[in-house]
């Protein structure tokens, strides 16, 4: 159960919305909205009601339900960790996974191969069809991601993002050539309002997103770039860069029309993740090479002058 007091800032709101907030990682406005149903939710010790509107200082008590029975089959699907413990484990994910089951997708997930890797041991807190997900990376995004094997180790990582003392470092290839050599992106993200399958920058029922850029080299007709997140909002990165008029490369659903030559998904890796160790606090930060796609239409766009050559 999770116990807090509402601040200043948080009174007046609904409770759905503001135990999204609270809970970001781990609670949807929907499901939060099942928990306040549920009777999960109480408020001063009482039974609290979605459209409750507490008071500053008000006591708000949460009882995450247990996990329901896994449904999802185990897969031997071949994985690549780089670390693992009793805790959680880092997995470097390939361009075309999913990461969890959803519609059109309920095999060949990381999910699958994760039931057949570890078994029962995955955190329950995201439900059935993510257990274990703390963060996700799209399906043709490659790189970095870590996964928790218990509830304890969710909630601490969650917070961390929450927090945002979570390391995300990307890198991107994205279309035409920035001006400047480094900058920042400070803008909302939510649902694009009229196409609910895409994000847009927007006022309306968004968060904050901020997203740091660095240029890495620059070629006749692309920027090779790096990025920092400091949010983490859906697609935050790929929703940014279009916004800036710079889409990243191949991108199908915020890119041009016309392809990017020799590439199937985005130009997009996920290289860096760094976070404190939930059990000890020790600080762990891994590195994912650059995969064989990103490097080769790194050398297409150079003319072959990639890598650069070292000087003697």
């Amino acid at each position: 159960m999770e116990r807090f007091l509402l601040t200043e800032e948080e009174a007046g709101q609904r409770l759905d919305k503001l135990l999204a907030k609270r809970f970001p990682q781990v609670l949807t406005r929907s499901a939060a909205q099942k928990l306040l149903e549920q009777g999960n939710v109480l408020l001063n010790g009482e039974k609290a009601g979605k459209n409750s509107r507490p008071k500053a200082g008000d006591a708000v008590s949460v009882t995450f339900p247990e996990p329901v029975a896994l449904t999802v089959e185990a897969e031997d699907i071949p994985l690549t960790i780089v670390y693992e413990d009793e805790d959680l484990l880092v997995v470097d994910k390939p361009r075309g996974m999913v990461v969890h089951p959803a519609a059109g997708n309920y095999t060949g997930t990381l999910v699958n191969a994760l039931l057949a890797h570890c078994g029962d041991s995955l955190s329950g807190i995201n439900g059935v069809i993510r257990p274990g997900i703390v963060h996700r990376i799209d399906k043709d995004t490659s790189g970095l991601l870590i996964v928790a094997k218990n509830d304890f180790a969710h909630r601490l990582l969650a917070e961390q993002i929450k927090e945002h003392s979570f390391t995300r470092e990307y890198e991107a290839v994205v279309h035409g050539r920035l001006k400047q050599a480094e900058g920042t992106v400070d803008a909302p993200i939510g649902r694009h309002p009229s196409d609910r399958k895409r994000m847009a920058v927007t006022e309306r029922n968004s968060r904050r997103a901020v997203t740091h850029y660095r240029v890495l080299a620059c070629y006749e007709n692309y920027t090779h770039i790096r990025l920092r997140l400091e949010t983490g909002r859906t697609h935050q990165i790929r929703v940014h860069m279009a916004y800036l008029g710079h889409p990243v490369a191949g991108d199908p659903v915020y890119g041009p029309k016309k392809p990017a030559p020799g590439l199937h998904g985005q130009c997009l890796h996920a290289r860096k993740i760094g976070f404190l160790h939930p059990r000890d606090g020790r600080y762990l930060e891994f590195e994912s090479p650059l995969p064989l796609y990103f490097t080769q239409f790194l050398r297409k766009i150079s003319g072959g002058a990639y890598p650069p050559q070292q000087s003697l």
